[in-house]
């Protein structure tokens, strides 16, 4: 007999009884500083009293309606990312992978609305994360996301991130638009540079593509702005967000220029749970707590905070750590050994962290860290480093 819950997960044998701020509480008695936070989506820790407060509110009001009605939440919360982005409107669903999807929709329903039904590849970079649904597998197009899942859907070119002339030789006729991470999570933690960003901007404006940011994972303030893009002085024509947009209730956005927007006519996409009150309300809380002033200074400060102390662990543990990558909040150690060797090593000191790939950690904590909980992080980190060079 196989276990009845499917599987296709890999969990530890360790699960939580509630949660506080930072930390998590386990079934096993312990106490776990967070520096997962649910794969960056618990960006404002756990159980924050205005998240609870928005969603104890809604739960005693409305649940879900469907699409086939207005939901107020959608056109406020809509509002405040417009409000906050380069976008002029908003799709919302229930996760990153539908998100994305609905991205690719729109960059096909653009190029047939004008007339080039025959532009529809899109450019993308190996390494790339997007989601687990066909398409984006294959937006991905990494080999352990594809295996067992062909044939893989067409329309998708792979690409060294970070070389131009690359992106150049790949552009076709058949060419819609260029997708990228502006902070490559999954695959590692590997920074984009702005420079790179903006020739991309250049090149889709001459070559008439549009430009997608996946910002699932950097969006929401984890780079110490509000979406990464911001850091490049520049702005895509479409951007999908999820993650640390619900604060660990389920949802997704896609947001574009008006241009681009206006082919998602009516009956043209659409989802039965997307945008429900109860997303609405707890993201909208979300999206209020992050623009308020002095928010992202903090991730700033944190962040700065965090690389300074792991610069000393990678200076004291050389044969453990070998690089310190990231921006904000949004942090990666790249190790000599497994990976796993160290994530396990942490969870034995009350830290949980997330493995990426290019064997690297994650270190994602909400955005509420403290520097007590950073110095916490510190020495926890440099224990494991030390035992695990004892061997």
């Amino acid at each position: 007999m196989i276990p009845a819950l499917l599987s296709n997960y890999a969990p530890a044998d360790l699960s939580f009884e509630k949660g506080d701020g930072p930390y998590l509480y386990g079934n096993d008695g312990r106490r776990y500083l967070d520096f997962a936070a649910g794969i960056a989506v618990s960006s404002l820790g756990h159980a924050h009293p205005r998240l609870v407060a928005a969603l104890n509110d809604q739960a005693s009001k409305v649940w879900h309606v469907s699409n086939l009605f207005r939901i107020p939440g959608q056109e406020e919360l809509a509002q405040k990312l417009v409000d906050a982005t380069f976008a002029d409107a908003v799709y919302f669903c229930n996760s990153g992978a539908e998100a994305n999807e609905c991205a690719l929709k729109m960059v096909r329903k653009y190029f047939s609305d004008q007339g080039q039904p025959q532009k529809y590849r899109v450019l993308a970079f190996e390494g790339s994360f997007h989601g687990r649904t066909l398409a984006t597998i294959a937006a991905a197009g990494q080999d352990k996301l594809l295996d067992g899942f062909g044939p893989v859907m067409d329309g998708f070119d792979h690409i060294a991130v970070g070389d131009i002339d690359a992106v150049k030789a790949a552009i076709s006729d058949e060419t819609a638009a260029i997708l990228i991470e502006p902070v490559m999570g999954e695959g590692g933690i590997r920074v984009v540079e702005p420079a790179f960003l903006r020739e991309l901007r250049k090149l889709c404006d001459e070559q008439d593509l549009l430009l997608v940011f996946d910002e699932i994972q950097t969006g929401m303030g984890r780079t110490g702005k509000l979406f990464a893009y911001e850091h490049a002085d520049m702005a895509p024509d479409i951007m999908t967000s999820a993650k640390a947009l619900g604060g660990g209730f389920p949802v997704g956005a896609c947001l574009a220029v008006e241009k681009v927007a206006k082919a998602m006519t009516v009956g043209s996409h659409g989802s039965t749970y997307g945008g429900n009150p109860m997303a609405m309300a707890v993201a909208g809380a979300v999206v209020d707590v992050m623009t308020e002033d002095g928010f992202l200074d903090h991730v700033v400060e944190m962040g700065n905070h965090l690389k300074q102390g792991l610069a000393g662990i990678v200076d004291r543990h050389p044969d453990v750590v070998e690089e310190l990558r990231g921006i904000g909040l949004h942090i990666g150690l790249k190790c000599k050994n497994e990976n796993s060797l160290l994530l396990s090593k942490l969870m034995e000191h009350g830290v949980l962290a997330a493995k990426g790939g290019d064997n690297v950690v994650r270190l994602l904590p909400p955005l509420i860290i403290e520097d007590a909980q950073i110095s916490e992080l510190i020495a926890a980190l440099d224990e494991a480093c030390t035992e695990l060079e004892n061997g």
